[in-house]
């Protein structure tokens, strides 16, 4: 079909996209590039999902309210085609991608490039070359292929086979290569962000995945906050002529004008509740038993003069672990996996202001942290966080000016498709990873025509790259154009 009998055949077509996030922003913008008529509904007071920003403890001190660091989404095929700049986004890298200091004051230490990477880890340099060198160097051939569907011919299938690989394997597994307590943590303490437990297959390929993007990207921020993705987005779809609409909670399929396609930004189990008996029998009972992963209890620190860390990579680095050795990660992740709170649990921290000075406000700097926890987690983690940064900062608890914490319930009732404080939108197993919500080569159909589900339940998965929404909007089209 050609150009122009595709816009011919979208003339006059509607989209209506519930949902906001990056995911459902991508969708609106790749359905208003074609011609369609589309208007977002959100249910919050402001648009975003988890890519928002504000100021919660100081005036003037920007604060992400999840989504923070961003190598997939830097480079992301989807964003890099809309030129965002224009809209006054802008990214910005601090001088060490992450650190991650361990008990005995030895620390692994990941900078955007490889080599220097590698240097910095002695005897395991080699071994993360073998693992890095070839697939960053391909990583713009192939990168495209891991951000859609697994279950894909794959356009470049050598240099996704040079990544894939490994990429089956068990985390644990894959760690053995590594000869260092520095070496296999760097690389544990990444493929940690899964919230899956190391031990199962194809638990490193998430880590891999962002440890590949970085090495290509860099461990990049929005300057002036994740927000600034969101407003990006949004200025553009207005401009192509979308419309978004704000404090509208969708209940059900009646509140919704007559629509050509409808592009779903939402949780699995919030669909099956929301379009009840329209959805077919068996793709109703798929996504009442969607899955979701452990959870993240989040604290924001305003601190004086920043992170006083013993380890001085960390004082230079975006982002810091907090996991210990493998072995310790290893068992952390397996423990909230079971339901049980860890004494020592998995903590990210988030030193955007390195990259984006603008972001403090004088001598007083934001840090955006979190722990891991079991899904649904009604405690307190706010004292397992400071400790855990006290243990390799000691001073940091005398400078915190104020804190500002989100617990597991509060994350899913600031975003809903968080479903028991699981940020990542459903447990990334073996299943789920490879086809989503459920077992179909079309992870987007819902099973009702014209009817999609773009959020990050769907492949590839969590972020602020929209490429779940992108790729869900261009099934819609395919199946608009047949």
């Amino acid at each position: 079909m050609s150009a122009e009998s595709r816009s011919d055949s979208v003339q006059g077509r509607t989209a209506i996209v519930v949902g906001s996030g990056p995911n459902g922003l991508a969708a609106a913008i790749t359905l208003a590039r074609a011609g369609v008529e589309v208007t977002v509904l959100e249910a919050a007071d402001e648009i975003g999902g988890g890519t928002r920003s504000g100021e919660a403890i100081v005036p003037g001190l920007v604060h992400d309210h999840c989504s923070a660091i961003h190598p997939m989404a830097v480079g992301s095929p989807f964003l890099g085609s809309l030129d965002l700049e224009r809209y006054g986004l802008r990214w910005a890298w601090p001088e060490i991608d992450c650190a991650h200091p361990l008990d005995d004051g030895t620390v692994g230490v990941l900078y955007r490039s490889v080599a220097e990477t590698a240097a910095g880890l002695g005897t395991d340099g080699r071994a993360w070359r073998l693992l890095f060198d070839r697939p960053v160097a391909a990583y713009d051939r192939f990168g495209a292929d891991i951000m859609r569907p697994l279950l894909r011919l794959p356009r470049h299938p050598i240099s996704l086979a040079r990544f894939g690989i490994p990429a089956l394997a068990p985390a644990s597994l894959l760690a053995e290569i590594f000869r260092t307590e520095q070496g296999r943590a760097l690389f544990g303490g990444v493929a940690a962000h899964a919230f899956h437990p190391l031990h199962r297959p194809l638990s490193a390929s998430i880590g891999l995945g962002i440890l590949t993007a970085g090495h290509r990207y860099g461990w990049a921020v929005a300057v002036g906050g994740s927000q600034r993705i969101t407003d990006a987005m949004a200025a553009l779809l207005l401009d192509l002529g979308g419309k978004i609409e704000t404090r509208v909670h969708v209940r059900s399929p009646r509140q919704l004008p007559p629509s050509d396609i409808t592009m779903w930004d939402l949780a699995p189990t919030a669909i099956a509740e929301i379009l009840a008996d329209r959805l077919p029998s068996r793709i109703a009972k798929a996504y009442r038993r969607f899955r979701y992963g452990p959870a993240a209890f989040k604290v924001d620190f305003a601190v004086e003069g920043g992170i006083p860390w013993t380890a001085e990579p960390a004082r230079r680095a975006g982002t810091v672990h907090l996991g210990g050795r493998f072995a310790e990660i290893a068992a952390s992740e397996r423990e909230i996996h079971a339901g049980r709170m860890p004494e020592r649990p998995f903590v990210l921290v988030g030193q955007q202001y390195l990259a984006d000075s603008k972001r403090s406000v004088g001598t007083v700097h934001p840090v955006w942290t979190y722990a891991h926890v079991p899904h649904g987690f009604t405690g307190d983690a706010t004292e397992a966080i400071s400790a855990r940064i006290e243990a390799f900062a000691p001073g940091f608890r005398d400078r915190i000016v104020g804190t500002s914490t989100r617990t597991a319930p509060g994350l899913a009732e600031y975003n809903p498709n968080y479903v028991g404080g699981n940020i990542m939108t459903g447990a990334k197993d073996l299943p789920q990873l490879l086809f989503g919500p459920r077992k179909t080569l079309h992870p987007y159909d819902i099973g009702i025509p014209g009817h999609y589900l773009c959020s990050a339940a769907t492949p590839p998965g969590p972020g602020a790259h929209g490429m779940c929404g992108a790729n869900a909007a261009d099934r819609a089209l395919r199946c608009l154009h047949r």
